[in-house]
């Protein structure tokens, strides 16, 4: 079974690129190497970091040297460390000819602030017509080809055995944005609907494939306008799916599949071909929450990596057969969380549930934020 660590660039670089190595592939004997590529802003307790203890990362940029003439309107920012103190991309993929291991580009793609900030017209417009800066929409043209461009350029210029796509998709309206305030206490069923992208690229779209997005952004309209007039909120339950709501929010929803399945199509043919493409995803049977047909979005791409952070041994079962139905004979990884509470023997249970369940490997979260000897769980969990 392949075990693969989730692992920033900036880590690399301070804990040193040979000592980096040793304990993923030595200590914890992953055989693989997730780097993120691509990421948003955040702020991250590093325990074993020599340079500092808390981090906050640059928004929305690369961590990679790109080719500038493979990107149209938006151009990629690479990030300062990569310039500052060299590009730790090349520098493993580099190191695959001293030893053998896999080099996976762990790729942001939509959840890209200082894209939206610098171009708000292809960022998620609410029904309101307030724009989502953290959000790109994938029916946006542009959004579209940034994101084909930067897998293009990432997996040419490195060779790496495969991308691993996270949120090339719509977004909800609760993400963790800084210093989020909300006293009206809206429901699950309240914010989905404030989630949803009503851009004209959106409207358009859905035109051309015979759905009234206006009809649908009118109903939401509605239904929120209560919402906001009520002292106390519904707190309405979250349908299982779109026919739970009205009937042009269903027909929109159902809809709303399209511009994902294709972007993720056009990202996978962009890709080098030696390079396989992994669409990360939560629990399948919610998917369609983020615009997402699972079954017709795994038929794009040669692998899913599934999360089951916060599941026990039965939930990573469950989870796992679950992403193999989808999957079919493509790689399916499970990625899991090196939990404390859970603990040595947890990771060990849920690793041999994934492997049992039909896994091929487990992505395991994350190098730089877990003290040492958590990483000595992965080798005593790994299922040989």
């Amino acid at each position: 079974m392949h075990a693969s660590i989730w692992t920033y660039p900036w880590d690399v670089q301070d804990v040193g690129l040979e000592t980096a190595m040793g304990e993923i592939l030595d200590v914890a004997g992953a055989d693989g190497i997730s780097l993120a590529v691509s990421y948003h802003a955040g702020r991250f307790v590093q325990p074993r970091n020599p340079r500092r203890k808390v981090y906050f990362p640059e928004d929305g940029t690369i961590y990679f040297m790109p080719n500038l003439n493979r990107y149209g309107r938006i151009q990629p920012k690479v990030a300062d460390i990569v310039r500052e103190r060299g590009d730790v991309a090349k520098a493993l993929a580099d190191a695959r000819e001293r030893r053998p291991f896999r080099l996976n580009g762990w790729t942001v793609c939509l959840h890209n602030t200082r894209v939206g900030y610098a171009y708000p017209d292809v960022a998620v417009q609410n029904a309101f017509g307030d724009r989502y800066f953290h959000s790109l929409c994938p029916s946006q043209p542009d959004a579209r080809e940034y994101v084909t461009a930067m897998v293009g350029d990432m997996s040419s210029r490195y060779r790496l055995d495969a991308v691993e796509l996270e949120t090339p998709t719509f977004m909800g309206f609760a993400h963790g944005y800084h210093h989020e305030k909300d006293e009206l206490g809206l429901g699950a069923k309240e914010e989905f609907l404030l989630s949803l992208c009503f851009c004209p690229a959106c409207i358009e779209r859905a035109r051309r494939a015979g759905v009234d997005a206006e009809a649908a952004r009118q109903a939401v309209l509605l239904e929120l306008g209560a919402a906001f007039e009520r002292a106390v909120p519904a707190q309405a339950s979250m349908p299982d799916g779109p026919d739970g709501f009205d009937p042009a929010v269903a027909a929109f929803l159902r809809w709303r599949t399209e511009p994902v399945t294709s972007l993720i199509s056009e990202i996978r043919e962009a890709a080098h071909p030696e390079t396989r493409v992994h669409l990360l995803s939560g629990a399948p049977a919610r998917a369609w929450q983020s615009g997402v047909d699972l079954a017709a979005a795994a038929r794009q791409v040669d692998g899913l990596v599934v999360l089951a952070y916060d599941l026990d041994e039965a939930g990573v079962a469950e989870r796992t057969a679950a992403g193999r139905a989808l999957g079919s004979d493509g790689y399916l990884s499970m990625g899991l969380r090196l939990d404390a509470a859970a603990g040595a023997e947890g990771l060990r249970a849920r690793m041999a549930a994934a492997a049992r369940a039909g896994a091929d490997g487990c992505n395991l979260y994350n190098f730089g934020l877990v003290p040492a000897a958590r990483l000595g769980w992965v080798r005593e969990a790994a299922v040989r």
